[in-house]
C-alpha cells in the first residue's frame, strides 16, 4: 500500500507545467546521498561494462514495460554477438521501477552508484522520467528514454529516442482535422504526460478551428470508467483523444464497448496503445480504432523484418513488436554508435559525438539531433485490425525534425 499512497501523493501535486519541480524534489529526496553520488564513476576497467535497464517489471505499467525491457536485452545480445562496444561486452543490470516514481529514482541512483553503469536505458511514463531526471543530471550520467512524450523538455543527460510532440501528437491532430473530426473529447491518466499533452491539444484546437467538448482524467491504474464513458457518449464529440496509460486502457475500452460505442460511431485515437496493449486488451474491443506512433510491426522494410524475426525467435512467435520496444531497441544501437564515434565511454565525449548519428532502424532511417538530443522520426497513423496488428493509414512521408518546445508553430508560442 505504501507505494500506492506515495504515487497518489505525487500525482496529486502534478500539473502540466508544475510536475518538473514536484518530481525533481522527490528525485532529490529518494535518489540517495548527493555527496556520494557526485563521486560516482562508471566502471570501464574490465573486459565488460555494465549498462542499466530501468523498467517497471511489476505494477500497473508492467503491461507495457516488460516488453520494452525484453527489446533492450535483445539489442544488448546483438551488440555482444557482434563484438561489443569498443571491444568490451555489455553486461545488462536490470532494476524494477515497480510503476512507482520514487522507486524509479532510487533504482536509478543504485545503477549509477552501486552498479557503476556506463549508461541507462528505460522509464516509460513522464512521471518516472521526471523523477529520475535530477538523479542523472547531478551524477552526469546518461539516460536513454524510449517512449513518446509530451515535449517541453530537454536535459543535457537524457537522449529521447521516442517521439516528441511534433512527431506524434501534432500529426495526429492534423490527421483528425483532415478527416473532418473536429469535435474532440480528451481522456487521460492523471499525471504529467496526459495533462501536458492535453494542454497542447487544447491550444492547437483553438488555433485550428477544432473544439474540445470535454476533458477527464482517471488515476493511473484505475479500472472504473463508467462515468467517464457516459460523459463521452453524451458530449456530441466526433472523436476521442486518448492518453490513458497502462492497464487502465483495458477497463476503458471494455466499458466503451459495453456502452455501445464503436470505432465507426465514435473513433478513439490513442497515443499509448501499441501492439502489446492491443493483445492484452483484446481486438474485439479495439478493431478499427486509431493509433499514432512512428513504428508498427507491419512497417515495411528489411530492417523491420529482421527485428521482428529476432524478437519472436527470442520471446515467442506470438509476441508482437511495438513502437516503444523499437525505440528502446534502437536507443542501445544509437548509444553504441555514439561511443564508437567518440572512441570513449566518457559521457561528455559521447554527447559531443551524438549529432548526426544515424541508424537503419526498423521504423526507417533515424538521425540524432545533437542540439536537442532527440531523434528525427517519421509520424504514422494506424488502425487496429482484426488480427491484432496495426496497419498504417497515413505517414508523414519522411522523418520529422524534433521540435520539443514547438518553436516552429506560431500557435504554440504561449505554451
Amino acid at each position: 500500500m505504501s507505494g500506492l499512497i506515495t504515487r497518489r501523493g505525487l500525482l496529486a501535486g502534478i500539473s502540466a507545467l508544475g510536475a518538473g519541480a514536484a518530481l525533481s524534489a522527490c528525485g532529490a529526496k529518494t535518489g540517495g546521498d548527493t555527496s556520494k553520488a557526485a563521486g560516482a564513476k562508471a566502471d570501464t576497467s574490465g573486459g565488460a561494462v555494465r549498462v542499466g535497464l530501468l523498467n517497471s517489471l511489476s505494477g500497473t505499467m508492467a503491461i507495457s514495460e516488460v516488453t520494452v525491457h525484453n527489446a533492450l536485452l535483445l539489442a544488448v545480445k546483438e551488440i555482444n554477438a557482434a563484438g561489443g562496444v569498443l571491444g568490451k561486452q555489455l553486461k545488462p543490470v536490470s532494476q524494477d521501477g515497480s510503476s512507482d516514481w520514487p522507486t524509479f529514482a532510487e533504482k536509478a541512483q543504485a545503477l549509477i552508484t552501486d552498479s557503476k553503469v556506463v549508461a541507462t536505458f528505460g522509464c516509460w511514463t513522464s512521471a518516472s522520467r521526471k523523477a529520475v531526471k535530477p538523479v542523472f543530471e547531478r551524477n552526469k550520467s546518461l539516460l536513454f528514454y524510449p517512449v513518446q512524450y509530451e515535449g517541453l523538455e530537454q536535459s543535457p543527460y537524457i537522449f529521447y529516442s521516442g517521439a516528441t510532440t511534433n512527431q506524434q501528437i501534432v500529426p495526429a491532430l492534423d490527421y483528425l482535422k483532415k478527416q473532418g473530426l473536429t469535435k474532440l473529447y480528451l481522456v487521460g491518466s492523471d499525471y504529467v504526460f496526459p495533462r501536458t499533452a492535453n494542454k497542447i491539444i487544447k491550444t492547437y484546437a483553438k488555433a485550428n478551428g477544432m473544439e474540445v467538448l470535454g476533458e477527464d482524467y482517471a488515476p493511473l491504474g484505475s479500472t472504473e470508467f463508467a462515468t467517464i464513458v457516459n460523459k463521452v457518449r453524451s458530449a456530441g464529440a466526433d472523436a476521442v483523444f486518448n492518453t490513458l496509460n497502462g492497464d487502465s486502457n483495458v477497463a476503458f475500452f471494455k466499458e466503451y464497448k459495453s456502452a455501445g460505442l464503436t470505432a465507426k460511431k465514435l473513433p478513439v485515437l490513442s497515443v499509448s496503445i501499441a501492439e502489446e496493449e492491443v493483445k492484452s486488451i483484446g481486438t474485439q474491443y479495439l478493431e478499427g480504432q486509431l493509433t499514432a506512433w512512428n513504428y508498427y510491426q507491419t512497417t515495411p522494410g528489411a530492417a523491420n523484418e529482421k527485428f521482428v524475426a529476432a524478437y519472436q525467435a527470442a520471446y515467442g512467435k506470438d509476441k508482437p513488436t511495438s513502437d516503444p520496444m523499437e525505440a528502446a531497441y534502437i536507443s542501445v544501437h544509437l548509444w553504441k554508435a555514439m561511443v564508437e564515434k567518440a572512441g570513449s565511454f566518457d559521457v561528455e565525449k559521447v554527447k559531443a559525438a551524438s549529432d548526426g548519428i544515424t541508424f537503419d532502424a526498423p521504423e526507417g532511417k533515424v538521425t540524432v539531433d545533437g542540439a536537442t538530443q532527440h531523434v528525427h522520426k517519421t509520424a504514422r497513423i494506424g488502425k487496429v485490425t482484426a488480427n491484432g496488428l496495426i496497419e498504417e493509414v497515413w505517414n508523414s512521408g519522411g522523418p520529422i525534425k524534433p521540435d520539443p518546445y514547438l518553436k516552429g508553430y506560431d500557435w504554440a508560442a504561449d505554451l
